[in-house]
């Protein structure tokens, strides 16, 4: 392989790992579009084609311990160094928290934290040998503050937000950077792919009023949403930047949130994210 610089990108399917990986290739990464089921996209392969980018695609289920080895030991053979790990495999479960089934909130950690976590487990002794890299983690502005409605998502990135702070001065000694996109509402079709929780779907539910104020603001707010191309140029910055910041706002929505967050009083932010998504 030449010099250029090695990019791994998982949930490259759709949404913003698409875009990611696409906009990385575009600009001389060598990049590993990665996907649980490679087969099944054709719009990555697509571009790869009409545009003759170097994108290699490979099948990666952020879920399976075997798949993930298999993937990244795949990678590491054929590229011989990984610069770039931007983690973006991920996915909502919608539903009130008592209308949760443990097994499916469990299924949410294990793509969007565990998942995160057996990729980066798996990429960083390359990046420790090469004493050189980069984690980009894929958060929302969820992983900030609380959604109704959404407390398995929004748990889950949390826990990615605390992660990638602890990560952050553990790999700096070997100069690796770690990296959170936090992005507001995106044009993706991440609200239509959200995974309704199965008691959430019941009619009868005390929370079904709740839910369907919240689902309706959600899909009223996408309209107005920034492109996933936006989260897209954002990760490109904090992976070329030579000094990136720990987090990176991606979109006015997420912007305007985490301004509230910092500057108002909790009562007063509390309302305001009541007023907006449940009135």
């Amino acid at each position: 392989m030449s010099d250029q610089k090695v990019v791994v990108v998982t949930g490259s399917s759709s949404g913003i790992g698409l875009e990611t990986a696409l906009m990385l290739a575009r600009n001389g990464y060598i990049t590993y579009a990665t996907m649980r089921s490679p087969d099944k996209d054709k719009s990555i392969k697509a571009a790869i084609q009409n545009e003759s980018l170097p994108i290699r695609v490979v099948q990666l289920d952020v879920t399976d311990d075997s798949s993930v080895k298999n993937a990244i030991d795949h990678i590491t053979s054929e590229a011989g160094r990984i610069d770039v790990l931007v983690n973006s495999a991920g996915y909502g479960l919608g539903g009130a928290f008592e209308d949760l089934a443990i097994e499916e909130i469990k299924s949410q950690h294990e793509t969007n934290l565990f998942g995160l976590i057996r990729v980066t487990q798996a990429a960083l002794p390359t990046m420790r040998r090469q004493r050189s890299g980069r984690v980009i983690n894929l958060s929302s502005s969820a992983g900030f503050f609380g959604l109704p409605g959404f407390s398995a998502y929004s748990s889950s990135k949390f826990a990615v937000e605390g992660l990638s702070e602890s990560m952050a001065y553990e790999l700096e000694p070997f100069g690796i950077k770690v990296i959170l996109i936090e992005p507001g509402f995106i044009k993706t079709n991440a609200v239509n792919a959200i995974v309704i929780a199965k008691k959430a779907q019941d009619p009868s539910s005390p929370y079904s009023e709740l839910m369907q104020k919240m689902m309706a603001n959600m899909s009223e707010g996408a309209k107005n949403a920034s492109d996933p191309e936006l989260v897209a140029n954002i990760i490109f910055d904090a992976a070329s930047n030579p000094n990136p910041r720990l987090r990176y706002l991606a979109g006015k929505d997420a912007e305007s949130w985490a301004a509230g967050k910092k500057n108002m009083e909790e009562p007063e932010f509390y309302n305001m994210i009541k007023s907006h998504i449940t009135a």
